[in-house]
Parts: C-alpha cells; sequence; structure tokens
C-alpha cells in the first residue's frame, strides 16, 4: 500500500535508500524463478506497436451504467460478461501479468445473478458486474490471499473481507485477484514496483516497459486494460492514487473510517484503506458506495456518514467552487507535470471554478521519517492481528515471514532485501520510546497543513499534479521514480480523501490531476472530479506499446 512514501521516506535518509544503485553481484547468485502460469499460456501475440486481435471488444472501455443497461434489456448477461473478461486476461496475462488468479466459481456465480435477474431480483447497479481485487485482501474462496508473497500461498482465507462480502450482498462477482507490489512495497530497500514473487512483473498498459506504479499496480493496469468493470485497491501512501495516474483511470482514496481494513493484510492502521480504481468516475462511486460502512471489526469505521456518492456526480459542481493551487513545492519539480496541471487549472476556471493561487502547502521533510516511524512500529503487531484472524499455525508473525523469505530467497529476495521488515521486526512495536510522538506529529503536521490551507482561503478542495509519469522497468536497479510533485503523502499521513483523474497524456503517457480535502469529503471531491472528467474527457483507452512514444 506504500509507493510514492516509500521515495520520500528512503531519500530523507531514515532508511538505506539503495533503489538508484544497481544490484550487488551476491544479490544474483540464486538461479531465476519464473511462477508457473495460472492458466493456459497466452493467446496475445505481439504486432508492431501494439497487441493484435485481443479479444471481447465489447467489454473495453465500457462503464458499469453501460454494463448493467445491457444486462437491464436482456442484451447481455453476467456469465458472458465473466466470458468476456476472462478471455482479455488470458489474452493479456503474458504482457501485463496483471492477474493472479481467476476465480473458478465466477461463472457459476454469474449464472445464479443471472437467474436472480430473471426472476425479477436485482440487488442494485453492480449486480452481475465483474470485479476485480487486490492480492492482499482476503476472500473466502478457493482464491489465495498472498499479498503476493509465496509465504501466504498455501491456502485460502478462512472468510471474506468485510469490503469483499459488501460487494458480494451488493451483487458484484469478485472475477479473481491482482498483482501487486509485495507485500504493498513495504518489505524492503528498493523494492521494485508491481512486482511479486508469486505473479512476476506488472506492467503499464500504456508502455510495456514502463511500471504502473504500486502497490496497487495489478488494480490499475486491470482496469485501464478492462480486464474487469473495475477493481479495488489499498492504499497507506500512494497506492491506489499513483497507479490510478499512471494508467489514465479514476482512483479514490477515502477517509481512514469510511471503509473498513478489515480483512486485508496491513501495513499501518493509522493510515491503511481501501479504495476503488476505475475507468471513469462515476464507477468508482459505484464501488465506493458498495464497499463503504461501519464493520465492528475495524472500529475507526463507526460514525463515519454514510453517502450515495453519485448523487454528487454533477457536471456543474465546479461552479462557484474555491479551489486552491499550492506552487512552492509543487511547481518548478517537473515541467511536463507543470503544463499539463497549468492546462487544467485553466479548464476549472473555465467550469467556474474560483481558483485560488500560491496557497501555503509545503510538505515538511521531517515528515517522512515520522510518517516512517509510525509504519514499522504498527506492521509488527497489526500483522499478528491479521494473521491471527487468518488462523494459519504455519504464519503467526512477522518473524515467521522473515524466516519463510530467508529460506526461499531465490525466489523472494532476487531483486531485493526485506531490511524494512527486519526493522519492523527490531522495534517493540505499539511501545516503540518513539511511536506515539510520530503518530501525534504526523496528524499535527498533515492535518495541520491542510486545514489550515483549506480555511485560512475558505477552500472546497485542494488541486494538484498526481505525481511522476510513469518511469521505465530496471529490475536490477530498482524503481528509478522521475522528479515530480508528490500529491498522496499528506492526505495519506492526514487519513484525509484524495481523488485523481486522468489529466491527459504525455508521449502516450498518463499523467494525473489530484483533488484533495478534509476529512469526509469524497462526495464533494467526486463532484469536482465527475465535472472536471465530463469536460475534458482525458482518458483514452490503453493501446499496449512496447514503449513510450517520441
Amino acid at each position: 500500500m506504500v509507493d510514492i512514501a516509500r521515495r520520500d521516506l528512503f531519500r530523507a535518509g531514515a532508511v538505506m535508500w539503495v533503489a538508484s544503485a544497481c544490484r550487488s553481484p551476491a544479490a544474483e547468485q540464486d538461479a531465476p524463478y519464473v511462477p508457473p502460469p495460472a492458466w493456459p499460456p497466452t493467446r496475445a501475440e505481439h504486432a508492431g506497436s501494439g497487441l493484435a486481435g485481443l479479444p471481447s471488444p465489447e467489454v473495453v472501455e465500457a462503464d458499469i451504467t453501460e454494463l448493467a443497461g445491457k444486462l437491464a434489456r436482456g442484451e447481455t448477461t453476467s456469465v458472458a460478461l465473466v466470458r468476456g473478461y476472462h478471455a482479455r486476461i488470458d489474452a493479456l496475462h503474458e504482457p501485463l501479468r496483471a492477474v493472479l488468479e481467476v476465480n473458478p466459481e465466477a461463472e457459476a456465480l454469474a449464472a445464479r445473478l443471472d437467474a436472480e435477474r430473471a426472476a425479477g431480483h436485482v440487488r442494485g447497479p453492480l449486480h452481475g458486474i465483474p470485479i476485480l481485487v487486490k492480492d492482499n485482501i482476503d476472500t473466502g474462496d478457493t482464491m489465495l490471499t498472498t499479498a503476493g508473497s509465496l509465504a501466504l500461498a498455501d491456502a485460502p482465507a478462512p472468510r471474506d473481507a468485510f469490503v469483499i462480502a459488501r460487494l458480494r450482498m451488493a451483487g458484484a462477482i469478485i472475477l479473481g485477484k491482482t498483482n501487486l507490489s509485495e507485500w504493498a512495497n513495504l518489505r524492503g530497500n528498493g523494492s521494485l514496483s508491481g512486482w511479486s514473487a508469486r505473479g512476476g512483473q506488472c506492467r503499464n498498459p500504456y508502455a510495456l516497459d514502463r511500471s504502473a506504479s504500486g502497490s496497487s499496480s495489478g488494480s490499475a493496469a486491470a482496469a485501464a486494460a478492462s480486464l474487469a468493470a473495475a477493481t479495488l485497491g489499498s492504499e497507506t501512501d500512494g497506492s491506489i492514487t499513483s497507479p490510478a495516474s499512471m494508467t489514465s483511470c479514476v482512483g479514490i482514496k477515502p477517509t481512514i473510517g469510511v471503509v473498513s481494513r478489515g480483512g486485508v493484510i496491513p501495513i499501518s492502521f493509522s493510515q491503511d484503506t481501501v479504495g476503488p480504481i476505475a475507468r471513469t468516475v462515476r464507477d468508482a462511486a459505484l464501488v465506493l458506495n458498495a464497499i463503504a460502512g461501519f464493520d465492528p471489526e475495524d472500529p475507526v469505521t463507526f460514525g463515519a456518514p454514510l453517502e450515495d456518492y453519485t448523487k454528487h456526480l454533477d457536471a456543474k459542481a465546479l461552479a462557484g467552487a474555491r479551489i486552491g493551487v499550492p506552487r512552492n513545492g509543487w511547481f518548478g519539480i517537473s515541467r511536463t507535470i507543470d503544463s499539463f496541471v497549468t492546462a487544467a487549472i485553466g479548464r476549472l476556471a473555465e467550469l467556474g471554478a474560483v481558483i485560488v493561487d500560491d496557497v501555503a502547502l509545503e510538505q515538511p521533510p521531517q515528515l517522512a521519517g515520522l510518517e516512517l516511524a509510525v509504519m514499522l512500529s504498527e506492521l509488527k503487531p497489526g500483522l499478528a492481528a491479521y494473521l491471527a484472524r487468518r488462523g494459519d499455525p504455519k504464519f503467526r508473525s512477522l518473524l515467521d515471514v522473515i524466516a519463510f523469505d530467508l529460506a526461499h530467497s531465490s525466489r523472494e529476495l532476487r531483486y531485493f532485501g526485506q531490511e524494512l521488515f527486519e526493522q519492523a521486526q527490531a522495534r517493540p512495536g505499539l511501545a516503540a520510546s518513539d511511536y506515539a510522538g510520530a503518530r501525534a506529529q504526523c496528524l499535527e503536521l498533515a492535518r495541520g497543513l491542510l486545514d489550515g490551507a483549506l480555511q485560512h482561503h475558505q477552500l472546497d478542495a485542494l488541486v494538484v499534479g498526481t505525481g511522476s509519469l510513469p518511469w521505465l522497468i530496471d529490475p536490477l536497479c530498482g524503481d528509478t521514480f522521475p522528479a515530480a510533485p508528490n500529491a498522496p503523502t499528506l492526505p495519506a499521513v492526514a487519513g484525509y480523501p484524495h481523488v485523481t483523474v486522468p489529466a491527459g497524456e504525455f508521449h502516450g503517457l498518463p499523467i494525473g490531476l489530484s483533488f484533495i480535502g478534509t476529512a469526509f469529503s469524497e462526495a464533494k471531491l467526486l463532484g469536482f472530479a465527475y465535472a472536471f472528467e465530463q469536460a475534458t474527457k482525458h482518458r483514452k483507452p490503453p493501446r499496449y506499446l512496447a514503449t513510450a512514444e517520441l
């Protein structure tokens, strides 16, 4: 669930940052490991700059409302949708590696939901709609939940995560599990976004030699490539919003408390959340409607307001809205991002927004180290609680996972290590001397900056570039983040909502625009994102280019 934060944490010197240095020969001594395919070999064939003959064009870029309409009119069935998405997953498996596993029960589930529909019972807009979910979210079925690690690949989870139960109640079909950055990018220094020992390297469908970011890389790539109607990701700092922005998708990182984390492999209970990644704002809002709600297993969800987020999707939502634009610390880092954000700000003004320029919102340098101290303190007890819920006798603690990785280093530690796991294991958890103070300072800094800016200027939201362009995948040197502004960290640390929406493409590579607000302002942010989306129509489907257009 950690992506952009990892860049800042390591650069701040909180841990040794080695992504910019190539691996030592010792790291390459083990024989290479190629995970076995989860289904028959791919049928996709490279043809020129893209992929030819991709199946099921009827589901490509089809939104949930469109699919629901076809189901209602009898123009298709949920069984047909499952088969269509399965065909695309099969065809795009090898170039993308976005999906780890397909649900063998999906077609039977679809048939039952078709029968319900035929009998006049429709559960809602997600009835019979196939959804893919990140492989750190428990499904109480035959599929595995592993966080991409081979350590948890022996047996499935015993019961659904709360969000999965909510999706099933809404009539959604859990189509399969998506690849991710193993252990959500908080295992070791210099980790490789989108890589897991279980699934291999996920690739960006807009340029196959580039990263889809992380850790919800597979969820974002799958949504972009129309491998499902929408997907679920998770975020601690950047892991929904960054992959969504780099795959021309909409991503929602909700306020902490809107969506339960029960049954989700954790990093930090202070910052972890689950959220949707979709091709449209409306689809993302529909999925958020379904998964939000009170879960007794996650008390932080008590008291969160219940919303129908789709009611706030108004093409005129920006008229009269006060939108703040921070400059210092956000502009002058990337000329490319600056130009796209400047164009977006002009479009917001044309849509009636009152632009309040040069808002003070510079991220303090000490925040990175404080955030890491919180994560490392919460990881060990949080993972122990999750493993106890799961009931696997072989894995009860972080130490058990560390030992497994060492015993299977040729598979697990081939490209990078587990230094962060070891640091977390060495800490006394929540009893760490710096934990309480670090958490208090995180909240004071992040919430103080965001709420201070919003209140001082009477703003409805802040708008910034989400992050960088997708970078080249380099398994030997790790992630090489381009210089860019970093939208996710402040709302992630504060626990506040963050919505990213497509803002265009540069040489075929997507760029995202972020709307950030105070606690529980998701509805307002989605309204702004929807108005911008409808006016600009920036999203374009991927072409599966071998490399970026020059």
